[in-house]
């Protein structure tokens, strides 16, 4: 269970012949709008788009989590969406459901960012950097617009990735219901991204493992829980348009969320993406989103941070590695399952998210002093992060 746990964290953040025409070589002109047909792609002007976006129930923003260009682009975005559409709900794949209370609240002006993360126990529930959510967050409570949690809590999330959704008795579903079929290129883009972090000396995953099968269930439930909580607020706020910001792996191609929304009966939500100079221009096919927004380059204390590639929880005396990436930072530097992290930079963590809140502020080219209890002794690992990418 912790492995399938593990993969689903790891898997988030035709041809062009019909793109060459309408962008450059980098494929999206920076501070451009890119719109995607069926057929072929063309540059479109913001406000045009947005006026399109107006008439759909449903717009899906993805996001690198880590990334802060790209939630300065969805709350520039957010913002021109709701000049046009007012009446406009914001759904966080960031928030479990249990958070909305708190949510409620932060929007009627009721709490102060601390308490608001606090009450949320955004450390142990997320643990990316708020700063990078914050300004979005202040525009919904300025604007008084409806903030919605999307997400499942992490102790249900936790059974369905060991025993999968027929496992749940009924009154612990939280109303979840089974997910649409995963369609055939969205099962291909889940088995390559298992094979990537599952595989192991003398062997090579297939599709019949059955820990592929957890993996593959646990995404489809992950998505559908976020649809049909969109879908509940489109169907208790029929004149409202919908934008739920969420990581890039739940939209792209229409594949997870889209998909699971479509199956509800939203026929027409559309998608968004921020589009980075360096990727993949195979990516820009038909299909992969509505649009998408070309970013400039980072700033050089915008670039992703390393991750040392752990998957924790709390210990007795510390935080314990439940999992860890193979040929990870971690891993590389001698880092082992079951060792329990008591000491990162000079600091005692109490839960996984100080450990998470360190690694983020750790620059590019640095040195992480690790002191770990393993087998009963204590041991002092350094962690080497490589040097920030030109």
């Amino acid at each position: 269970m912790l492995r399938i746990v593990a993969l689903l964290s790891a898997l988030f953040c035709g041809t062009l012949a019909s793109l060459a025409a309408a962008a450059d070589a980098a494929c999206v002109p920076g501070a451009r709008w890119l719109a995607l047909g069926d057929s072929a792609a063309r540059p479109i002007d913001a406000p045009d788009l947005i006026a399109s976006l107006s008439t759909r129930p449903v717009v899906l923003l993805g996001e690198g989590h880590d990334i802060r260009e790209h939630h300065r682009w969805q709350a520039q975005t957010v913002a021109a969406l709701h000049a046009r559409r007012p009446d406009l709900v914001l759904g966080f794949e960031m928030f479990p459901r249990s958070a909305q209370p708190a949510l409620d609240r932060w929007v009627a002006g009721d709490l102060t960012e601390a308490e608001l993360l606090r009450a949320t126990d955004w450390k142990r529930n997320w643990g990316y950097d708020a700063q990078m959510y914050l300004p979005i967050f202040h525009f919904a409570r300025m604007n008084r617009v409806p903030m919605v949690a999307l997400n499942i809590d992490r102790d249900l999330s936790r059974e369905i990735g060991a025993g999968g959704f027929d496992a749940l008795p009924p009154e612990k579903r939280a109303g979840l219901t089974r997910p649409a079929a995963a369609l055939a290129p969205y099962e291909d883009f889940l088995f390559e991204s298992y094979s990537q972090h599952a595989s192991e000396p003398g062997h090579e995953p297939v599709r019949t493992d059955e820990r592929f099968g957890q993996f593959r269930e646990a995404q489809l439930l992950w998505d559908r829980a976020m649809a049909e909580r969109i879908a509940g607020v489109f169907a208790a706020r029929p004149g409202a348009l919908v934008v739920a910001l969420m990581g890039s792996g739940h939209v792209i191609n229409g594949w997870g969320v889209p998909h699971q929304l479509r199956a509800l009966g939203v026929a027409d939500p559309a998608v968004l993406l921020p589009w980075e100079p360096e990727s993949d221009c195979g990516k820009l096919v038909a299909g992969y989103a509505d649009a998408v927004f070309g970013l400039t380059a980072r700033e050089e204390n915008d670039q992703p941070r390393p991750r040392l590639g752990l998957w924790l929880e709390p210990a007795s005396e510390g935080v314990a590695i439940k999992d860890i990436e193979q040929g990870g930072l971690g891993e590389t530097a001698g880092l082992r399952k079951g060792d329990v992290l008591v000491e990162v930079a000079g600091r005692a963590p109490r839960e996984p998210g100080d450990v998470s809140e360190i690694v983020q502020r750790q620059a590019p080219g640095t040195w992480l002093p690790l002191k770990i209890r393993r087998d009963g002794k204590t041991l002092e690992i350094i962690a080497k992060f490589p040097p920030a990418t030109s």
